[in-house]
């Protein structure tokens, strides 16, 4: 085993020698640790045979990992083969070989990095050289130069350069790892920036407390944010490969939370109460704080965390969508039928008797009524200057037949006993009435999402609420009465909306499908009246329904059915077949109404509405 060691040895220096006298200032390998036995803080050359094969395990997985290129690793396993042996030239020398070759790479990279002119990363780079060898005067003169020449050319402009500078992203290596570790919280962490290339400051607030980790087969931020968990940390990126522990407080959340000020123009809105639920929205959502409206009602400015604001960058991008249109065609069949029917024959079934005096016969006998109404005036019982309104009666009157006599009767007996017998009339009825109404009221209107829409076919129809008229009389009152100059006022009306009065609201889903939210109604007059109101017919249909894009659906209907007779003749005719519908009067009407109603919707422009998930925090 110890050949096989030495002759790994050998290798590894022979690989590394160039290194070691690359620079002028590097320092020679160390020369062999003397004994002290038995001195105190002295180095003890007793090693026990546990020892040596422990300091044998650590070179040789030491010259595993420099096989691999995990250099700083590989230093820390011959370190400890080094401490367990320390006499052993073999470990003595790979350990310092190894060592010169990384104080080379990171003032070869420090030196590249101060060429272009990044004098913050050069400085670290330079930092981590004088860590491995303290007394490097190379390392020690390239960075006094690199803080040197950053210091005064940056100080005047650091407001500006931080003002325009973008946010800085870790980026670590996208390998995954398992952890399994049980220890303090800054040993956890070495171990995560270990695994995935990155370099770790912790700030004093950080507690050193024991933790268990475990975790299999997870990414960097993923194991990230477990671990901040556990420890109840923070971390803020200084750059890309190096980052800041912290403990979680709201101190160290307002000192390194990048914040972020931002106005936005909000999504378009139709009144400002959306608006106002736009930003509550916003603050409620990001937990921002800091809102205020613009100088108009469609901005507002926020700042905040600048995830938090760049999220709600994006979700006020996704409210800015156009919304979607929607085409609703809408159908009412209405269809309405009245039959009438009058047939049979009237036979007379009613009879008046009564007394005749002989004196009627002579003082009516010649004369009419217009004779009367002469003799009335010549009299002097009706004035012969009335209003109109009583010439109107009178003329009315006047073609009234209004005596018993100028109907046909018969008479029998005499003198005080001389009566009369009226006589009905013997009639037959044919008739028929049948009307058929067909109405399809045919309605196509357009709304977007979310947005009410309304649409009104028919008339407005005024009905009759009050009207003006004197109550008592006076001299002028009857002076422009009798000149007929007389003006009532305007009478009070209401307007009825006679027809099809139709509002939707839709609603446009992500598999398609369209949600309205209606309302239907018809009205009509019935053609009959109440005290003089007329009656209106009243149709009414609210519901939500859900239908598919280009889907019909009837969703209201209505059938009414009325059938009447009626007979009117002598008791008994009216029950014997045959006879019923020739010696009876039969009257028979039949009314019958029908309504359907049909909605189709028509998705006209239906956009995108698919969004992807929004992440406030670290991935």
């Amino acid at each position: 085993m110890s050949i096989k060691l030495s002759i790994l040895g050998a290798g590894l220096l022979a690989a590394l020698i160039g290194a070691s006298f690359a620079l002028a200032d590097e320092p020679s390998l160390a020369a062999p640790m003397t004994c002290s036995n038995g001195v105190p803080g002295a180095v003890s050359c007793i090693t026990t045979k546990k020892d040596r094969k422990d300091a044998q395990e650590a070179f040789k997985r030491g010259a595993k990992l420099h096989k691999s290129q995990r250099f700083e690793e590989a230093l820390a396993q011959f370190e400890e083969a080094s401490r367990l042996v320390p006499q052993n030239r073999e470990y003595l020398t790979a350990r310092e070989v190894l060592r010169s070759k990384l104080v080379f790479d990171h003032i070869q990279h420090g030196n590249a990095l101060l060429l272009e002119d990044a004098r913050i990363r050069a400085a670290t780079e330079f930092r981590a050289a004088l860590s491995l060898d303290p007394d490097n005067q190379f390392a020690q003169e390239r960075l006094g130069e690199a803080t040197r020449q950053f210091s005064p050319i940056l100080q005047p402009k650091v407001a500006g350069r931080w003002g325009e500078s973008e946010e800085i992203h870790l980026e670590p290596t996208n390998d995954v790892a398992t952890f399994h570790f049980a220890g303090d919280v800054k040993s956890l962490f070495s171990e995560l920036g270990s695994a995935y290339k990155i370099t770790l400051q912790f700030d004093d607030s950080v507690q050193l407390r024991q933790v268990r980790f475990n975790v299999d087969n997870v990414d960097f931020f993923s194991a990230l944010r477990l671990a901040c968990k556990v420890s109840k940390t923070m971390w803020a990126a200084l750059e890309p490969h190096q980052m800041l522990i912290l403990a979680d407080n709201a101190e160290n959340h307002r000192q390194y939370d990048r914040m972020s000020l931002r106005r936005f123009i909000l999504p378009p809105h139709s009144t400002p109460q959306e608006a106002t639920d736009i930003v509550n929205t916003m603050r409620q959502i990001f937990d921002l704080r800091n809102l205020s409206s613009g100088q108009t009602a469609d901005t507002v400015e926020v700042r905040g965390p600048q995830r938090a604001v760049e999220a709600c960058a994006r979700l006020l991008d996704q409210l800015g969508n156009p919304k979607p249109q929607v085409m609703i065609d809408v159908r009412v069949y209405q269809i309405s039928h009245m039959l009438t029917r009058n047939m049979g024959v009237h036979i007379p079934n009613t009879f008046n008797m009564f007394n005749i005096p002989a004196a009627a016969l002579a003082g009516l006998g010649g004369q009419n009524i217009q004779d009367l109404i002469n003799q009335l005036i010549a009299s002097g019982g009706i004035n012969q200057a009335g209003s109109t309104s009583l010439a109107g009666l009178l003329s009315q009157l006047t073609g009234q037949q209004s005596s018993i006599f100028s109907q046909p009767l018969a008479t029998f007996g005499g003198g005080l006993t001389f009566m009369g017998l009226s006589l009905d009339q013997l009639s037959a009825q044919l008739s028929l009435n049948e009307s058929w109404v067909r109405t399809l009221d045919d309605v196509s209107m357009r709304a977007g999402q979310g947005a009410d829409a309304s649409f009104h076919l028919g008339q407005r129809y005024p009905i009759l609420n009050a009207s003006y008229a004197p109550i008592f009389n006076s001299p002028q009152i009857s002076q422009v009465l009798g000149n007929q100059t007389y003006i009532p006022p305007i009478p009070s009306v209401s307007y009825e909306d006679l027809g099809l009065n139709l509002k939707a609201k839709p609603t446009v889903h992500a598999d398609g499908t369209v949600s309205l939210q209606l309302e239907l109604q018809v009205r009509s007059l019935t053609g009959q009246s109440d005290n003089g109101v007329p009656v209106i017919s009243n149709r009414e249909y609210k519901a939500s329904i859900n239908l598919k894009d280009g889907e019909p659906a009837f969703v209201a209907g209505e059938i009414s059915n009325s059938d009447m007779r009626s007979m009117s003749g002598l008791p008994g005719l009216g029950f014997v077949p045959g006879l019923n519908m020739a010696m009876v009067s039969n009257t028979r009407q039949i009314d019958y109404d029908e309504l359907m109603i049909a909605i189709t919707p028509h998705v006209i422009s239906n956009f995108d509405r698919t969004t992807n998930e929004i992440w406030v925090s670290e991935r």
